[in-house]
């Protein structure tokens, strides 16, 4: 993909407006667009980690669950349904008054109340799935590849995105489990309900600025059709020269939406789909640029695998650091308390702060000496967020080592009883995992993003998504099945009582875990290479910033990360 010398009045890459028709650029996209996707994201992830944040207690204190049981069951899963769940008297768990502690009640949600809690919550996770890899897909296509000014602008899209993301995480973190914990469930739920709303009608409003790319085939069928004629055609000879290969003509690639991506030898076994023998069904032979399309997703799955791993242990802040904290000192001075909850903000406000010195600083600076436009490259943000996983984890053991060796001390073993050590003690785990988070997660929307080929960013952007899915599974299959063996052995690592549990050995198990799968990355990334396109576009946005000798290298930075509209 060439970038363009000079604008023109109308974008480059194919995007139309709602009714199809070419796109202004001047009035259109750009941050005046992406404003309105981040007001979205901020009030959409602020209803979502509203209740994500502080499930695990209310799985515990009103549905009675143990400490495993609840953990996976934050870790696998209608957002007004679930608000009626929490508020209707016939739908919630029944209460055993203010003079007897919820640890203490016996009294049980029926079967039918667990059923409409559990529903809603799957029913939110399945809307999640739907908007989660497309409206980050949405808000990275209002900038214009083909353009130089509004390529430089979405280096930094990704970085700010995320920030939005933990802006509406924050407000959940500290807001509302505060009110949740304090002044009930009904308003924790019913507010995070109204923010939805808000989101959807912000979405709304910003309409008239949005760019869209055109309709197409859909992603998977494309794939499938390369793969089949693949295996239909498996005993079929590959020409030496790529140009005996099927292709479209130079004049469809020239219409809105189509882009044309040259031969490369990487898993070359696929190139059977575009050879000729006779047979033009779709299903028996696909063009080269589809054949390449199907690579470039195909070879992303060595680096989606290697993702799984730190969604595990991102499932930690919200499950097993929280339990911990239930066990701790909470009192600020005589009249405040922290939820347990709360401590996931620090997660947040690390992260916050970490991604504007990273946008703003950090890049900037190590730009002189790699001449890369990000910095670094995607990977390599990617594998120190790695390493950072390992010392978090490792954290987390010797805090919890700490908190055990003060509850032996004061012969503290009941499952209810208060170990006399500040919260705060688990504070590092938490600020370490923000910034870590700041690495990975930045890191892998972008990669996957960049990556997808043009027609399939969507479907790329799933990879991050699905990471996310995968490792929170892993994690309830970890838990539950390290759980099972140490109890059998007669040691249980995770019990119901923390007090006499071992998490200690478990986070150790997981920084091994870390370890190793940081050996894989490292692997995969040193055999992983780039789409040529890519690297062209990152080798001509280099030229560009080096090609302005009269501005100074403070007002060059400042200008490629401008996000104003051009």
């Amino acid at each position: 993909m060439k970038l363009e010398e000079k604008g023109t009045d109308y974008t480059q890459d194919g995007t139309v407006d709602l009714k199809g028709r070419p796109i202004l650029r001047s009035n259109t996209g750009k941050w005046k667009a992406c404003y309105f996707f981040v007001g979205y994201e901020i009030f959409e992830r602020m209803a979502y980690y509203g209740i994500a944040s502080n499930l695990v207690i209310y799985l515990t204190r009103k549905l009675h669950e143990g400490t495993v049981t609840s953990s996976n069951n934050v870790t696998n899963w209608g957002m007004c349904l679930l608000t009626l769940a929490v508020s209707l008297p016939g739908l919630r768990p029944p209460s055993c008054g203010h003079q007897v502690k919820e640890v203490d009640c016996d009294r049980h949600a029926s079967t039918f109340q667990v059923g409409i809690f559990y529903c809603a919550l799957y029913i939110i996770a399945v809307g999640t799935g739907g908007t989660k890899p497309n409206i980050s897909t949405m808000g990275a296509d209002q900038f214009d590849d083909f353009e130089h000014k509004e390529r430089l602008q979405k280096l930094s899209f990704f970085n700010w995105w995320m920030f939005s993301v933990f802006i509406g995480i924050l407000f959940s973190n500290t807001f509302l489990i505060y009110i949740q914990d304090n002044v009930g469930w009904e308003l924790g739920y019913g507010l995070p309900t109204l923010g939805l709303t808000v989101s959807i009608l912000f979405f709304i409003v910003g309409t008239r600025y949005y760019r869209h790319k055109p309709p197409s085939d859909s992603p998977l069928n494309r794939m499938a059709r390369v793969l089949v004629a693949t295996v239909r055609k498996w005993k079929v000879v590959i020409p030496d020269e790529p140009k005996e290969l099927y292709e479209l003509s130079l004049e469809e690639y020239s219409k809105p939406g189509m882009f044309r991506i040259d031969h490369t030898n990487s898993l070359s076994f696929l190139d059977r789909a575009a050879v000729k023998i006779g047979q033009n069904s779709p299903w028996m032979l696909c063009p080269v640029t589809q054949v390449e399309q199907t690579k470039q997703i195909i070879k992303m799955i060595p680096i989606l695998l290697a993702t799984f791993v730190p969604a595990t242990m991102f499932a930690q802040t919200n499950t097993l650091f929280i339990k911990q904290g239930t066990t701790l000192e909470i009192s600020i001075g005589p009249h405040f308390k922290i939820p347990p909850g709360c401590l996931s903000a620090f997660v947040t406000i690390f992260m916050l702060t970490s991604l504007v010195l990273y946008d703003r600083f950090f890049v900037p600076f190590v730009r002189r000496y790699t001449k890369n436009p990000r910095g670094i490259t995607l990977l390599q943000r990617f594998g120190i967020g790695l390493v950072l996983h390992i010392i978090v984890m490792g954290t987390a053991c010797l805090a919890e080592r700490r908190r055990l060796r003060v509850a032996k001390e004061n012969e503290i073993f009941e499952k209810n009883q208060i170990v006399p050590l500040s919260i705060f003690i688990l504070l590092p785990q938490f600020v370490l995992m923000g910034v870590a988070d700041t690495f990975v997660v930045v890191a892998k929307i972008e990669f996957f993003y960049d990556q997808a080929p043009e027609g399939m960013k969507s479907l790329g952007t799933a990879y991050f998504t699905t990471s996310f899915g995968v490792g929170y599974f892993i994690s309830s299959f970890l838990l539950k099945t390290v759980a099972d063996i140490t109890e059998k052995r007669g040691k249980g690592w995770i019990l119901d009582n923390l007090n006499v549990s071992r998490l200690d050995y478990y986070y150790a198990f997981l920084a091994v875990l870390c370890f190793l799968n940081l050996l894989y990355f490292l692997l995969v990334a040193k055999l992983f290479v780039y789409n040529t396109e890519l690297k062209d576009t990152e080798m001509e946005l280099h030229e560009a910033i080096e090609a302005r000798p009269n501005k100074s290298t403070r007002s060059e930075e400042k200008t490629l990360d401008d996000k104003a509209s051009s």
